[in-house]
Order: structure tokens, then sequence, then C-alpha cells
């Protein structure tokens, strides 16, 4: 005879345990995905050294950032010192007289004179036919052109007689001031004066 309050046994399927399968997975990928990381800095941080040519010493190569000059690149505890520029010796000028002035021609020279010769008779016609301080006016023009005359250098085939002649004609320059001051010039003088400069010339 069963007790009727004794339970009945049954038969029941266990709950499946956990898998931790996928927190393994998790695992491995991150810990792959850390090296990835790692490797990719050590790749562009790391300098890449390029091989040594046949021959040379074991001195370090420049890095690939370095110049391809001749010269070691220097390094962080010693630097290259500047080499000295040379100075550039001074060159000793040799003094050099200036060149002579070359001689005018007599047709070139003319060139230059014959205005104020043309204005000397012209204005010694005016003279002649006037008096006072009108002829004291123009004897006045006709000095200072003679002396733009004395500061050209005439060609040395004439020099001496265009001195001389023009000596003259100022100096009768002069006395026919003095004449148009006293109300009687006499321009025969300088005139003829005047002619003979104009005759050296070629006019």
């Amino acid at each position: 005879m069963t007790d009727p309050t004794q339970p009945e046994l049954r038969w029941a399927p266990l709950e499946p345990k956990p898998r931790n399968r996928g927190r393994v997975w998790l695992i491995v990928g991150l810990v792959v995905a850390a090296l990835v990381i790692v490797g990719v800095l050590l790749f562009f941080l790391l300098p890449r050294g390029e091989s040594p040519t046949p021959g040379a010493s074991g001195s370090p190569s420049p890095s690939a950032s370095a110049s391809a000059s001749p010269s070691p690149s220097p390094s962080a505890s010693q630097t290259e010192a500047p080499q000295p520029t040379a100075e550039p010796e001074p060159t000793m000028t040799p003094v050099t007289t200036p060149p002579p002035v070359a001689d005018p021609s007599v047709d070139a020279f003319r060139g230059q004179v014959q205005g104020w010769l043309d204005d000397a008779l012209t204005g010694l016609q005016i003279v002649s036919e006037s008096s006072g301080q009108d002829a004291t006016e123009v004897i006045a023009s006709l000095q200072a052109d003679a002396q733009r005359l004395g500061e050209i250098s005439p060609p040395a085939s004439i020099e001496s007689a265009w001195g001389a002649a023009l000596n003259e004609y100022s100096q009768a320059l002069s006395a026919l001031q003095s004449e148009a001051a006293a109300g009687a010039p006499n321009v025969d003088r300088a005139s003829a004066a005047a002619n003979q400069l104009r005759g050296l010339v070629g006019l």
C-alpha cells in the first residue's frame, strides 16, 4: 500500500549549460585586433633603414628624409661646425687717367659757334644804327656771346689763331661799349674781329 502523500517522481531533461564559445571568440578577436594595431603602429613609427651598399663602413646610413648630400647627417649629440667662407681678396683697381678729350673737327666746331657769330654781325649792324641805351644793351648781349665762345674748346689746328682773334673781338666790344655810352659808337674794329673769327671756321 502506497503513501498517497509521497510525491510522484518524473524524469525531466536537465537545462543545458550555457556555452562559453562566443566569449572565447570575442577575446580572440580582440587580441588579434590589438596585435594588428601594434604592428601597424610599429610599421609607420619605426624608421626603415636602407640596406648598406657593398664596401660601406658600419656607420648608420642616413634616413629616408635626409638629403642626398655627400656629407653624413649630423647626429643629435654632434653637429657639424659651419665651414668658414673664404673672404674674397680685395682687388686693386688700377688708377686710370681720364681719356683725353677728342679734338673736334673744324666742321663740328663751326656748327657750335655759327649761331653766335651770325648774331655778332646782326648785333653790330644794330649798334651802328642806334645809340645810347639801346646800343649799350645790344653790346652787352654781344659780350655775353663772346664769353660763351671762349668756353668752347677749338680744334688744335686753329687754337692759337682762334684765341687771339677772340681776345681782339672782346677788347673791341669793350671799347665799343665805352663809345656807345658816349654817343658815338664805331663798329669797324669789332666787325673786323668778328669776321676774322668767322673766317677761321669757314664762314
